[in-house]
Order: C-alpha cells, then sequence, then structure tokens
C-alpha cells in the first residue's frame, strides 16, 4: 500500500504543478518588491508594527508570537507529583489490552511528539486511518483528533484506550488492572487523596503532563525576544537568528502565500476546520473529516488546522499522512487547493474551502515559505517543560 500512496502523491504533486504552470497569469502587482534590507528593518520592529497582512475578507487578525504558559482548567490544576504521574501512564503499556502499547508509541519524543509513520499501527499492528499529530503545545488546542471529537484533553487522554484498532481496552477494565497495582494505588492517594483509580482521574494526569510538552525556543522565537532585546550586541545577534530566505518566507507568509488566514497566533493554528480538497470523496481513501462529529454536510472533507510549529519534525504530514515532502504541499496550496467538482444533486459533495485562491508563487518564493518552516521547527521538547519542574 506504500508504494501505491508514494505513488499517488507524486502524482497529485505532479498534477498541481501542471495546473499551476497552465492556470491563467493574474494581474502582477506594481509596487516594487521589498529588499531584504527592508524586510529587516520592517521586521525589527514590535510586532504590532509589522506591515499589514493580506487576509480574506472576515479573517480576524491573530498575529504570531511567542509561545505563552499554559492556563490549567479549575477542575485539574497543576502539580508536579500529578505531571510525573501522568508521565508514567503515558509511557505504561499496561493502558492497553495487550499490555505492548502505550500512548507513547504513537507520540513518542524522539519523533516530534508524532511517531513518524503514515498512519499508526495498534493492536495486533491493526493499522488506522489517520496520521499521528505532534502533541507539542497541545495545551493550546481545542476540540483535539482531526475532527475536533475530543472537547477536552482529559476526554482525549481515554479515547485511544477505548478505541479498537488502538488501544483496544475498555475503562472498566483498565479501573481493575491498576486498582491492582500498588504503586499506582500509592501514587493516586498521594495526588489525589484516594486510593481508588478512576477513569477520570487517569485523564487528569495524563492530560496534566501532556500539558507541559512545549516546545523549545526556534529560531523565529529568538529572532522575537531580539526585538525587545536591549544591549545592541545581544539584538544584532538575535536579530541574525533568522536567515535572509526565511525572512522572506515569514513576510510571504503573511501577505502573499496567505498563510496567516489559517495558520495564526503562537501555534500557527486558527484552531477551525477547513476543506483543502483531500477528502477522497467516494473513491479510496475517502476521509469525511468533521462530518464524522457535526453530520452536518457542509463539514464534509474539513480537517482541523495542524499547528505549524515545530512541523519539520512531524513528517509525514496531512491527517492521511500522504505527503513526505514540504514541496508537495506547498504546490497544493500555490494551486489554490485541490478542486473539488461539486455535485449540485448530493448534499455532501464536499467544497474547497473559499480561504484557498491560486498564489502564482514562483519557485524562489515556495523555497523561502520552506525555509520559514524550518525557522519555526526546534528541537523536539524532552519533556515537561523546565518551568513545571521548578
Amino acid at each position: 500500500m506504500n508504494t501505491f500512496v508514494n505513488f499517488l502523491s507524486a502524482f497529485i504533486g505532479l498534477l498541481i504543478a501542471l495546473l499551476i504552470t497552465t492556470q491563467s497569469v493574474v494581474a502582477q502587482t506594481t509596487a516594487t518588491p521589498l529588499s531584504i534590507e527592508q524586510l529587516r528593518v520592517l521586521y525589527s520592529k514590535p510586532i504590532n508594527q509589522w506591515p499589514k497582512p493580506q487576509l480574506r475578507e472576515g479573517i480576524e487578525h491573530r498575529p504570531l508570537g511567542l509561545v505563552p504558559t499554559p492556563a490549567f482548567p479549575t477542575d485539574n490544576p497543576f502539580s508536579v507529583e500529578k505531571m510525573r504521574l501522568g508521565e508514567k501512564l503515558f509511557n505504561d503499556p499496561k493502558l492497553s489490552r495487550s499490555g505492548q502499547i502505550a500512548c507513547a508509541s504513537c507520540h513518542d519524543r524522539d519523533l516530534g511528539w508524532g511517531d513518524g509513520r503514515q498512519v499508526s499501527f495498534g493492536h495486533n499492528r491493526r493499522t488506522g486511518v489517520r496520521n499521528s499529530p505532534a502533541i507539542e503545545n497541545v495545551a493550546f488546542r481545542k476540540q483535539l483528533f482531526w475532527d475536533g471529537r475530543a472537547p477536552t484533553l482529559e476526554a482525549q487522554a481515554l479515547m485511544p484506550i477505548q478505541d479498537t484498532v488502538e488501544m483496544n481496552f475498555t475503562l472498566p477494565e483498565l479501573e481493575v488492572r491498576l486498582n491492582g497495582i500498588k504503586e499506582y494505588q500509592i501514587a493516586f492517594k498521594s495526588v489525589f487523596g484516594q486510593e481508588k483509580i478512576t477513569a477520570t482521574l487517569i485523564g487528569q494526569a495524563i492530560a496534566t503532563f501532556e500539558r507541559t510538552l512545549i516546545s523549545r525556543s526556534s529560531n523565529f522565537d529568538r529572532f522575537l525576544n531580539g526585538i525587545s532585546e536591549q544591549s545592541p550586541q545581544r539584538k544584532k545577534f538575535m536579530l541574525a537568528s533568522m536567515s535572509d530566505q526565511a525572512l522572506h518566507g515569514l513576510h510571504l507568509f503573511r501577505t502573499k502565500a496567505g498563510c496567516l488566514n489559517c495558520h495564526n497566533g503562537a501555534t500557527f493554528s486558527d484552531e477551525q476546520f477547513h476543506n483543502i480538497g483531500l477528502t477522497y470523496y467516494k473513491r479510496k481513501y475517502q476521509d469525511l473529516g468533521r462530518y464524522t462529529v457535526t453530520k452536518d454536510p457542509a463539514d464534509v472533507g474539513k480537517f482541523k488546522t495542524p499547528s505549524l510549529r515545530g512541523v519539520m519534525n512531524n513528517k509525514p504530514w496531512m491527517h492521511n499522512g500522504f505527503f513526505a515532502g514540504m514541496d508537495g504541499i506547498m504546490n497544493i496550496y500555490n494551486a489554490g487547493g485541490i478542486p473539488q467538482r461539486e455535485d449540485k444533486d448530493d448534499p455532501m459533495s464536499p467544497k474547497t474551502s473559499h480561504l484557498l485562491k491560486p498564489l502564482n508563487l514562483n519557485a524562489e518564493e515556495l523555497k523561502a515559505l520552506e525555509e520559514f518552516m524550518h525557522a519555526i521547527t526546534a528541537s523536539p521538547a524532552r519533556g515537561p517543560h523546565y518551568q513545571f519542574l521548578r
């Protein structure tokens, strides 16, 4: 199957590239392109003074920025003990029926907190249908999973345990298993004040650990910190963290390329759901996306906007893991998404997002955007962020 998928991915990339070269050339702007020197001056100013972004009508401007300190729910406050218990549970294969699969099996810290596979495998090596998303900065995500079916991180933590393809267990059986382990009885008593272990408390502990997985500082973050740096020498050094090509990519990201319409804010995600044309409706690999949760025909083929922080650590990309190269993804967006023929007699006929338009980016511009993807990618977090270890 992998051979076929690789062929399919390559074919799509070639097809889109052909569409780009054959589509009508839009009117070119008469404005003189900014030089790198001019961009350095403009982007060395405070973020609120950066060049005005190019956004589609109705899109709120959410500036890019540094990752803030995450907030913890009032009904599940943070404690170091709870975080460490959650970390133990996260790495414990006892949470699966077979005793061989842990949360960490699909969210490996050495693989950018994903698993590096097109789609994950679970119980008895059964494969799922979606790519395992990275969980760095998951504290800031809303409506978890590609289709948004989990309303909270606490709820999400328990769902793979019950999935027959993934960990293939039940919560009552898990409670019985863990209640029979003295080490866990002591730990839960220390953290929650009770020896009886419940699924709710398991979910709270795992969610607490996951909220501490904050991405490391990237070149882009060092650049942002350099803007407010007072020492001239340090300021110059920090602003140089972004290469000329990456800085050009940042400008394109916010303007001509239109990436900011969906990938915005500190985590580079609008936390919304969009259809870029990869639903494979009525074909092999069909995935109806958000529709499986809402049952709203307008949501067919929509998937949650992934965070782009650490994006280069998390290939293959997209909900189906079909793309192992960033160039294929760039081609999709450059073409304005994958066109889908609307069937007016079929209310579920998917529609590519109106936010996507042909961009007419040239090879140099596409390369600059990819370089910016590297600039917002740091080495994977090694575990709980240091601010939670004090």
